[in-house]
């Protein structure tokens, strides 16, 4: 959205710097405080520029409209498919002067809506949408009344973008979506996201392919010999679990077990060494009893997490679990929660404590207090002192010191 504006002739500017004459709020609904923290958003710009047009948009909008229509100090209000038209109906604001509502059923959206190619992006990096939409329906989430229905980008749209972003320098991209193991379902060919990923693969001067979170299921033997063939792919998996609990994962209809998803980490890890897998948990969920936690906590130990993510369950209006009873008390969720927490610290800690004394390769991206900031393949964060400029370079390293989350070289 930025860069549409930018080809526009608008300037974007840092909020803290100056007041705005627009201001764009994409708003979030993944859980309650989402959903607070983007009405905040929305009174906060308000009270910066009493003149300001103000442009609610995204996933809260798409899922309640009618809530940010009583907010009288918003100008424009659209969904999630209306972004790619938001220089539109801000000009169409500032000609008409009336405010403007458009937010179309999310669920008739068929096919992926392509913004176009990505021309701003990180330094060192650049996150690529390969598909929208999710039907998964866990039973705790709004996401899929907020994306719709799953719908895949076009192959040759996302390899055209990487192998522009590549010829301007950057070395690794993000591969991310709502669903991303979904990627290919609408298609009629068979084209999967292994498919893709092998595509990717081939495109001269990329360094690193990142997978953003991915469904366990999606790894079968299949799928791994030959993502295993694929020598940029990171060796990093984010693995949603979000519990280690059977029954608890049968109320939150997440179509796997312990045992399945079990199965596939040690698929991973007999085929990349160094892999590094990373983890969503919700403490809390209705009807999580103390034994269903200490099951969770025990095969969190078991499976050695690198970092564990943790959620509070938080109830979401037209989930089934808001309606489900036993709902735990917050006071049982805030200690869960700071145990799992201490957990994923310390086996972190412990992770990069096996690298010290190993050389490892870094793509270093920023420079900050004298100290350059990296991630290796398997996503180890690196601090390196250096008078060298490092930025968006490969560079191996000695590890020498392991702190809670990064580690010195």
């Amino acid at each position: 959205m930025s860069q549409k504006f930018i080809e526009k002739g608008y300037k974007i500017i840092s909020q803290e710097d100056e007041k705005a004459d627009i201001y764009i709020i994409n708003t979030c609904t993944v859980t309650n405080m989402s959903d607070r923290k983007s009405r905040q958003m929305l009174r906060r710009v308000r009270e910066q520029n009493k003149e300001a047009i103000i442009v609610a948009c995204g996933c809260y909008v798409q899922v309640a409209k009618q809530e940010i229509e009583k907010m009288n100090d918003i100008n424009i209000i659209i969904g999630n498919n209306e972004k790619a038209q938001i220089v539109e109906y801000v000009e169409k604001y500032i000609k008409e002067n009336t405010k403007q509502t458009q937010a179309e059923d999310i669920m008739q959206q068929k096919k992926f809506k392509d913004f176009g190619e990505v021309e701003f992006t990180e330094k060192t990096r650049a996150v690529i949408k390969i598909q929208d939409g999710c039907d998964r329906y866990c039973s705790y989430c709004i996401i899929p009344y907020a994306r719709g229905k799953v719908r895949s980008r076009q192959p040759q749209n996302i390899i055209s973008e990487i192998a522009k972003i590549v010829q301007k320098g950057l070395k690794e991209v993000v591969i991310t979506g709502i669903h991303i193991a979904s990627y290919g379902k609408d298609f009629r060919n068979n084209y999967k996201l292994i498919d893709l990923l092998e595509d990717i693969n081939k495109i001269q001067g990329l360094e690193r392919i990142r997978l953003g979170s991915i469904e366990p299921l999606i790894i079968d033997e299949e799928f791994m010999y030959r993502i295993s063939k694929l020598q940029k792919v990171c060796h990093h998996f984010h693995l949603s679990l979000q519990s280690g609990c059977n029954d608890t994962l049968k109320r939150m209809n997440r179509r796997y077990t312990i045992e399945e998803f079990e199965y596939i980490v040690s698929l991973l890890r007999k085929e990349f060494k160094d892999v590094i897998l990373t983890t969503d948990i919700i403490v809390g969920f209705p009807g999580e009893t103390e034994n269903e936690f200490k099951e969770t906590f025990k095969f969190l130990e078991q499976i050695k997490f690198y970092k564990i993510h943790v959620f509070k369950y938080s109830p979401r209006k037209g989930t089934k679990a808001a309606k489900m009873e036993e709902q735990i008390d917050g006071n049982i969720k805030d200690e869960r929660s700071k145990k799992l927490i201490e957990l994923s610290d310390k086996l972190q800690k412990e992770y990069n404590e096996s690298f010290v004394g190993k050389q490892v390769e870094v793509l270093f991206e920023e420079l900050k207090d004298g100290v350059f900031k990296g991630h290796t393949k398997n996503y180890l964060s690196i601090h390196y002192k250096t008078n060298q400029n490092l930025e968006n370079k490969l560079q191996k390293v000695i590890c020498q010191k392991a702190e809670k989350d990064y580690i010195i070289a």
